[in-house]
């Protein structure tokens, strides 16, 4: 290394130009450094990670990030300043992406001597691929940058948080799954012979727990094993603030064991469902009561519930062997482990909150998302979930099942069609006007193709009997009924709502259009949440493609305000040239809608039209047709529009194809020109996107597939793909405009109805025949009839001209709309409708 520069690295070599070292350099004579944007050229984020602060609770967030970047030469970790965080919260800040730095700063450790980092105050996001990770071969074999002086800091470019006095690094998006490399996953089993002859069994503990006792070992087989718990908080002096639960068994009975601390790290990932584990130096404390347990009734053992295990890393510092499978003798008496499977027919027989075990095969798996979870006294904390369908032959219906992370994230980010899935301890819900699903509890542990083997359930009658039952199948018959990602919301609202929406707790509580904008506004990266607004339906238009960036450059929407200090320059740069990609969906989405139609259909279409045009007369429908046509020469097209029609399309339209006819259909209330004028705010964010929509599965698109339907990952690899797939289909959807019921406030949200059984969100969609006016379709949510791709006949789901053409039934009705939000990352929020009911419908307390 050379001794006249102010950066060092972890590797013998010379100390090239690059931007990261330049930065440095200046860092050295400067307390803050603040970049033109000629000077600020693009590195790109290889690694994102989260941790608890160590401010106090008015601080601005509860979590700091590191950022390591590189330029292509050098790589740095840095250290985001917390007003930056909202970038994070939002995925606009992202692993595999470029960002370009225009200020920052260098801040040294004053509790500890060559301690120091680059700390990023304001920055720019780049939108699209990375432009330097594609001239980097190994990222892994980039020196990492060090100031000078600051070798000590070496230690802080590991798996080790920045601000020194965490020790470890949280899973990005939420609290349950073991992240970095402190978790321990390898296999230390013991095969030494053990003394078993002085052991106590747990029959006895009980009672050894009122009186004065010796700690005698303990031989136990573990049969239930929970997700991890987080309970660090500010002002917490514990490095590790972590705990599991086990339950363990032996020839007496069961009982609960507590895994504390640093502990955990060590053994979670070793412990399993079926270990032989041999405690020493462990500890009795009386029973938590608040915390959830599994059922364990099909086990026929007696259960000691008034006393816990506790191994504790210190005081004492217990000692924890993982017997050797080889080494478990019979003799020891310890108990098989049981399950309690049950098949698809009997699921219905079960009572609400019973537990039980599922093994399918899985046909369609949602995307990853996030909500926040209720009652949380610590953090800000987030759960992790997706929704599957899963079949095990023994019913025309799948499994409907909501899956959360189980502290299992190798298993939980690789669910796709195809696999076998099998969920253990996972909870009855029996919903009225929808059918029953599961979600898991917190002893739930799932295993995918891959994962099955050693399990102790690989025994058990049904689960032969369902892989005798796939061996019948055939995968290209299976594989045209599976489905991945796309929105995705169960069980369905129900037909009449009886009950008080106004309870926050409730599954979609009522809340003011005003603080629905207040919800959008907070909503972080995959987040979900479901609630109710009231007001008036004044305009409905169909749109015939999904939002693209062309559709929001469009819309002239107000940049994010991605932060505090670089809102203006962020919002230049996520606003971008549409890709060769995008440029691709666009045009095939719009010339979908150029396809031949039948003689029969286009007659319809024509008798439709005419219908509608009674209702435009009136002021209730329009139908615009804009046309461009390109000249002879090949210049620039020219506008066909009347005056009078171009004052009547909306500007927030999405984008058409240029050189193709389109249609825009629409309705409004005769009031809406007029109330438009008057309102406070238009909240139009909201939209349908290429996320939002399902696709087929193939084997061929795994890869982005997975990557697509999941969160974004704490750290880039290589194997990360960018190849791109065609667009998902999509034959168009309805933009729906809803007044506020004060008349302060609109929003737009959309509507896409079902219209195939095939689809995912039609399975458990009660479907009552109705007559496909626009108020039917928006309160039970498909079209009637829903089409069989097997058996679809010709003209069988009515057009959009036909269900615009009854729109005028909503002119000032009062209703009450459910809405799905999700926000999908940068500046894309999806605000759907789920739901509308006629306020005599519901019960407003």
């Amino acid at each position: 290394m050379e001794d006249n520069s102010s950066c060092s690295s972890m590797v013998t070599g010379v100390c090239q130009a690059s931007f990261l070292q330049r930065t440095l350099e200046r860092l050295s004579s400067t307390q803050c450094l603040k970049l033109s944007r000629e000077e600020a050229a693009p590195v790109a984020v290889i690694a994102l990670q989260r941790y608890l602060s160590e401010g106090q609770q008015e601080q601005i967030d509860t979590f700091n990030y590191d950022v390591t970047v590189t330029d292509g030469v050098w790589r740095a970790k840095c250290f985001v300043h917390p007003s930056l965080n909202q970038l994070v919260h939002t995925n606009t800040l992202r692993t595999g992406a470029d960002i370009s730095i225009t200020q920052c700063s260098y801040v040294y450790n004053e509790r500890r001597l060559g301690h120091g980092y680059i700390c990023i105050e304001k920055l720019t996001c780049g939108a699209g691929r990375s432009a330097v990770l594609p001239r980097v071969k190994d990222v892994t074999s980039l020196p990492m940058l060090v100031k000078h002086g600051m070798e000590r800091s070496v230690v802080l470019l590991s798996d080790v948080p920045l601000q020194v006095s965490r020790k470890h690094y949280l899973s990005l998006w939420n609290n349950d799954d073991p992240e970095g490399e402190i978790w321990t996953s390898g296999s230390p089993s013991s095969d030494t012979v053990l003394d078993v002859s002085k052991i106590t069994l747990l029959c006895s503990l009980e009672s050894a727990f009122k009186n004065t006792w010796k700690s005698l070992p303990l031989l136990v087989k573990i049969i239930h094993k929970s997700r991890l718990r987080y309970y660090g908080k500010f002002g917490l002096k514990i490095d590790y603030p972590y705990q599991a639960y086990f339950e363990v068994a032996d020839q007496s009975g069961t009982m609960s064991l507590v895994l504390w601390n640093e502990l955990c790290p060590e053994f979670y990932q070793l412990l399993n469902v079926g270990t032989v584990l041999y405690l020493q130096n462990y500890t009795l404390k009386q029973s938590y009561s608040n915390r959830s347990h599994p059922q364990m009734d099909h086990h026929r053992m007696k259960s000691f519930n008034s006393v816990e295990i506790c191994l504790n890393p210190r005081n004492p510092a217990s000692l924890i062997t993982v017997v050797s499978p080889k080494c478990v003798l019979p003799q020891w008496g310890l108990p098989e482990v049981s399950y309690h499977f049950t098949t698809r027919s009997e699921l219905e027989n079960l009572s609400n909150n019973a537990a039980c075990d599922v093994i399918g095969l899985v046909t369609f798996v949602g995307r990853v998302e996030r909500v926040k979870s209720k009652g949380n006294k610590g953090p800000e904390k987030y759960w992790t979930y997706r929704w599957i369908h899963a079949v095990d032959g023994t019913s025309d219906h799948p499994f409907i099942l909501e899956v959360f992370s189980s502290s299992q994230p190798e298993i939980f980010g690789r669910i796709c069609p195809m696999t076998y899935l099998v969920c253990t301890q996972m909870r009855v819900c029996q919903v009225e006007g929808s059918l029953p699903y599961l979600t898991s509890s917190c002893e739930t542990e799932t295993f995918i193709t891959g994962h099955h083997k050693g399990q102790p359930y690989v025994s058990d009658p049904k689960v032969k009997s369902f892989i005798q039952w796939t061996k019948t199948l055939k995968d290209n018959v299976v594989l045209q009924k599976t489905a991945v990602g796309g929105h995705y919301c169960y069980p369905h609202p129900p037909q009449k709502c009886g009950q008080s929406m106004a309870d926050a707790s409730a599954p979609a509580p009522l809340v003011s259009v005003a603080d629905l904008k207040s919800e959008l506004e907070t909503l972080q990266y995959r987040e979900h949440k479901k609630l109710a607004i009231q007001g008036q339906i004044t305009a409905v238009r169909y749109m015939k493609s999904p939002k693209t960036p062309q559709s929001r450059v469009a819309e002239d929407k107000e940049g994010p305000d991605v932060s505090t200090a670089a809102s203006e320059e962020a919002a230049a740069d996520t606003h971008i040239d549409p890709s060769t990609t995008e440029q691709t969906l666009l045009a095939s989405l719009t010339s979908a809608s150029a396809e031949k139609i039948s003689p029969s259909r286009r007659k319809r279409r024509i008798q439709t039209r005419e219908a509608a045009q009674t209702f435009l007369n009136r002021g209730c429908v329009s139908a615009k047709r804009r046309t461009r046509h390109k000249n002879t020469e090949g210049g620039e097209g020219e506008e066909s529009d009347s005056e009078s029609e171009a004052q009547d399309v909306d500007c927030h339209l999405p984008l058409q194809n240029q050189n193709q006819d389109s249609d825009v259909l629409s309705w409004e209330s005769s009031g809406w020109m007029k109330q438009r004028q008057e309102v406070s705010e238009h909240l139009c964010q909201g939209g349908l996107y290429q996320e939002s929509l399902s696709r087929r599965f193939t084997f061929d698109e795994r890869d982005v597939l997975l990557q697509r339907g999941n969160l974004q990952p704490v750290r880039w690899t290589p194997e990360q793909t960018t190849d791109t797939i065609p667009p998902a289909a999509c034959p168009g959807y309805y933009q729906v405009t809803i007044l506020g019921i004060n008349k302060q406030i609109a929003v737009d949200a959309a509507y896409f109805p079902v219209v195939s059984s095939d689809e995912p969100r039609a399975v458990g969609l009660p479907q009552h025949p109705h007559g496909n006016t626009m108020l039917s379709c928006l309160s039970l949510g498909f079209l009637c009839p829903l089409s069989d791709t097997a058996n679809r006949g010709e003209a069988t789901l009515p057009e959009p001209e036909e269900v615009l053409v009854t729109a005028g039934e909503l002119e000032d009705m009062h209703v009450v709309c459910i809405l799905d939000l999700c926000h999908l990352g940068g500046d894309e929020v999806e605000v759907l409708v789920n739901k509308v009911y006629r306020v005599t419908e519901v019960s407003l307390d």
